[in-house]
């Protein structure tokens, strides 16, 4: 059980013994959902909104510091897991926004991408083509505009010293284009260009060699969390042995990544 699954799992175990005599149909009826929504948030596999905990609460007469405090660790386990349906409404700008403050208190910024162009070393129009592919879609405010002008001032962590880069970028994400073949190209300059960067580590895994560790998908570490992207949201993992896994695998993946010239020669063949 991760950490996240965990703290989900304790979450709806204190809503069950708030409940304490009453019977979770009772409590259901009360709130006017189905009994087996009840049995979901309190076996940790769905998480109340915000309005529903209110109502639980108020139905269970909860202690006002008890009231406190699982209103305080419901918004914690929603901050862990983001759904970027509800993350984007309001546009994608704010994103962006929050990575740039991430990333610019971060002193260590190591990276695995496997579909994508990391977004610290993408080009404008790249950043604008992979921006598009999620609104499309998630939906949301149309503000990609802004939104590619704040991810292009994350970059200026790439220069700035004090800090440790590693990018670990799969060939097979630049041979599936996400932009015209203009695009794409430039994004292959900017890579060559990366390379030879103080403080800055490019490897790109190249296709067909076996990996010592299969990465079921991407993921960032900054200093000590680890942020994880899918389809649907993003985790942030902060449990310290579960970074640990993650740092492993970033260390096992370099045994084979290709550097310097290797990389160059990789980036070279690509043609689009």
């Amino acid at each position: 059980m991760t950490s996240f699954e965990h703290r989900k799992s304790a979450f709806g175990d204190s809503l069950r013994q708030l409940r304490g005599g009453l019977s979770a149909k009772a409590v259901a009826a009360g709130a006017g959902w189905p009994a087996h929504k009840q049995s979901k948030i309190e076996n940790g596999r769905q998480l109340p909104t915000a309005d529903e905990l209110d109502l639980l609460l108020r139905l269970l007469d909860a202690p006002a510091t008890t009231a406190a405090r699982l209103r305080n660790e419901r918004a914690a386990i929603e901050d862990e897991r983001v759904v970027w349906r509800q993350r984007v409404r309001a546009g994608y700008r704010a994103r962006q926004d929050e990575a740039l403050a991430i990333e610019t208190s971060a002193t260590t910024i190591r990276a695995v991408e496997l579909s994508v162009v990391p977004g610290l070393l993408q080009t404008a129009d790249y950043a604008h083509a992979v921006l598009s592919t999620a609104r499309e879609l998630h939906g949301g405010t149309d503000d990609l505009t802004e939104a590619v002008r704040v991810r292009m001032r994350r970059q200026h962590v790439l220069y700035e010293p004090g800090r440790t880069l590693g990018f670990l970028l799969a060939e097979s994400a630049l041979w599936h284009p996400v932009a015209p073949p203009e695009v794409m190209a430039a994004q292959l300059h900017r890579l060559l260009a990366t390379i030879g960067v103080p403080n800055l580590r490019l490897g790109i895994l190249p296709a067909r060699t076996r990996l010592p560790v299969v990465p079921l998908h991407g993921f960032w570490i900054l200093d000590e969390v680890v942020l994880v992207e899918d389809l649907s949201g993003e985790r942030r993992i902060t449990d310290p042995r579960e970074v640990d896994t993650y740092r492993a695998a970033v260390e096992r993946l370099w045994e084979v990544a290709a550097e310097g010239d290797r990389a160059r020669e990789i980036l070279a063949r690509i043609e689009y």
